[in-house]
């Protein structure tokens, strides 16, 4: 694995607090055996509701940074909304909160999920619905945020920030990556070795 520094490119600006996985990815999708093809359901619902829901804007085709606000994530734990995020090419969120859950699915797929206050989040939203061409920076070690002449202080959790900076931000690939090691301490655990 490789360490994770910064994300940039343009913004999705969705605005709304306590956007839940249900609505993120709609539970009658879940029954696939892959996460292929989820990026074609995200915010299904809303998108078919309404028009000129984000995700149905043009402008923003492409974007790589989606700028949530307050609780984004919350609900269940379902690991399929942040597939469906990162199959349709985000690499980065930036929001006021994340459900703990969430963000914990994201990293392991390598998507930061950087924390602003609300003020700062408001302003980046209104910056990309007036400027969608605009490129975002969001750097791990400092969490600056960087779009135009625009600068937000972010953060990331310090586990998390580490990790990315690290590059070992997803346990999995860890263990199997020094899986003899791994085989060779399970020799000697009594309770895995000893039946």
């Amino acid at each position: 694995m490789s360490a994770i520094t910064a994300v940039s490119g343009r913004g999705l600006p969705l605005r709304g607090d306590d956007l839940d996985t249900d609505r993120i990815m709609p539970a009658r999708f879940l029954k696939a055996i892959t996460f292929e093809g989820l990026e074609q359901h995200l915010f299904e619902d809303d998108r078919l509701a309404d028009p000129k829901h984000a995700f149905n804007d043009a402008r923003y085709r492409g974007a790589r940074i989606l700028v949530v606000n307050r609780n984004f994530g919350c609900g269940s734990s379902r690991e399929h909304a942040p597939q469906g995020l990162a199959r349709a090419g985000f690499t980065g969120l930036i929001g006021e909160s994340f459900s703990e859950i969430f963000q914990g699915n994201a990293v392991m797929l390598g998507i930061p999920c950087f924390t602003a206050e609300r003020s700062a989040i408001e302003a980046l939203q209104t910056l990309i619905e007036q400027a969608p061409g605009t490129t975002i920076d969001a750097q791990v070690m400092s969490g600056l945020v960087t779009a135009g002449a625009l600068v937000v202080p972010a953060g990331l959790p310090r586990a998390v920030r580490d990790a990315f900076a690290s590059g070992q931000w997803n346990p999995t690939a860890m263990l199997l990556d020094r899986f003899d090691e791994v085989g060779a301490v399970a020799t000697r655990i009594p309770y895995i070795a000893g039946f």
